[in-house]
């Protein structure tokens, strides 16, 4: 929203400026008074006006050569043209060149403010689409995806170079991992980022259905087919269709789907034209499409079809690194739309949390941190704010990973609690010290130390 709207007032008769500039004022607007065109033009070069209003007729400068200037310092300032009713065509062909609207004098300085008014709700309705379509695009960057550990930045990379190809795309992960934000990634990037982005999960319909969504039918194609229906393959033309879930499809819509990635073309359901189609095709799957493919399962030539570029998105355990990262920005997220006070996850939390292996992945990680900022009552998440799975997990887990001889004197029993704890941090990092000496919360020098005191120097 725009704060407080500036206006410049160009008029070389005193009374009519400072006239309009009051009754702007009086409303809450920041003006600015001019006698000379010169002047205006000046100020309009140096500062971000949203709406300049000018007389037409001025000396040595006219409403003309504002506007021009207007149009070429800040384009996104509207302008109005102050006239007398005998250079209204003037004041038409103005609008023509940028201008905003016209007013004609004498006029009443009701319906100056009710031109103001339109103005800045329209100036504001364009602030609000900019930013919409500002967040979409941020969405969908490759700076928004979150991962900083080098199985997410080498996908990354690898949807970076795919993006803008019209190569077929297919996705594989564990759900909850992130295959739609990919495709949404591959799609917004590309040269059809313009064009629809249509999904169809797979899984959702059955036979009959999906392949009616798909392909479309014509009228009375089947009982209840009452008028001619596009599909999806249709409603994507010119840009990416993401066939979600995949695997799930028949033998039947498989052999159809290959048709279309080979020749392009289709019929609807009940029809007999083939119809042309231009679309990227993007699919995702959690199963493995190559084993089924050997089987006999899927179809092994469609396999090959849809495996162009495959992209492999690992589950959360496997980049822990991306969990604490993850966690912060959906804190932020949740906060912001929840209008809560809470600012960051406590210690403990980010512990608990790092620990968990979140079979649900992202999804599961983003819907724990969605409660825990609803049920939240300080500024930071705490571990109770956390679902209850992950507190029984890290329980179960801090028990089971000590042992207790009191066969031994505290002093040993300490050393081989401590060797276990570095062997274990060690593990979890797959043998990164440095990773490791960060998750203990000591010194990479103090940990060398530490594996050399313990035999445990060949670790990596």
């Amino acid at each position: 929203m725009i704060n407080q709207p500036k206006i410049l007032v160009i008029d070389d008769e005193p009374l009519m400026r400072i006239s309009v500039a009051d009754a702007l004022i009086a409303e809450g607007y920041e003006v600015k008074g001019v006698e000379s065109g010169r002047e205006g033009m000046d100020l309009i070069c140096k500062n971000a006006y949203d709406v300049i209003m000018t007389d037409l007729k001025l000396p040595e400068v006219d409403g003309l050569e504002i506007l021009k200037t207007a149009l070429k310092c800040f384009p996104k300032s509207k302008v109005i043209m102050i006239t007398a009713y005998g250079s209204v065509d003037t004041a038409v062909e103005a609008m023509k060149q940028g201008a905003y609207d016209y007013i004609t004098k004498p006029f009443s300085m009701d319906e100056l403010l009710i031109i103001v008014k339109r103005l800045i709700e329209f100036r504001e309705l364009e602030y609000e689409n900019i930013k919409l379509k500002n967040e979409i695009g941020e969405q969908y960057t490759f700076e928004g995806m979150v991962g900083n550990s080098v199985k997410m930045q080498e996908v990354l990379e690898k949807v970076k170079v795919v993006a803008d190809t019209g190569s077929t795309v297919l996705i594989t992960g564990e759900s909850g991992t992130g295959k739609e934000l990919i495709a949404n990634a591959i799609h917004h990037n590309s040269s059809r980022k313009d064009n629809p982005f249509i999904k169809v999960s797979c899984a959702a319909l059955p036979e009959s259905l999906l392949e009616a969504e798909l392909f479309g039918y014509e009228k009375g194609a089947f009982t209840g087919a009452l008028k001619q229906k596009k599909g999806r393959f249709e409603l994507a033309h010119s840009g990416t269709l993401f066939l979600d879930e995949i695997g799930e499809i028949s033998p039947a819509i498989q052999v159809k789907l290959l048709r279309v990635l080979q020749e392009r073309q289709f019929e609807r359901l009940g029809g007999t034209e083939t119809l042309n189609v231009d679309v990227r095709i993007i699919c995702a799957t959690q199963r493995d499409l190559k084993k089924e493919a050997k089987q006999g399962v899927f179809r092994e030539d469609l396999y090959y079809r849809l495996n162009v570029v495959p992209i492999h998105i690992p589950p959360l355990r496997e980049r822990k690194e991306d969990i604490l990262l993850l966690a912060s920005g959906f804190v932020k997220k949740f906060a912001a739309q929840n209008n809560k006070p809470i600012q960051c996850i406590s210690e403990k939390a980010k512990e608990l949390l790092f620990h968990y292996p979140f079979p649900g992945n992202v999804r599961e990680l983003e819907h724990a941190m969605e409660r825990a900022v609803i049920l939240g009552n300080s500024k930071e998440i705490q571990p109770a704010d956390l679902p209850d799975d992950m507190l029984n997990f890290y329980n179960k887990d801090l028990k089971t990973s000590i042992k207790i001889s009191y066969a031994e004197p505290l002093s040993k029993a300490i050393e081989h609690f401590e060797k276990e704890f570095i062997i274990k941090a060690i593990d979890e990092t797959k043998g990164n010290k440095t990773l490791a000496a960060v998750k203990l919360g000591i010194s990479r020098k103090t940990l060398w130390e530490k594996c050399k005191n313990y035999g445990l120097d060949k670790a990596k």
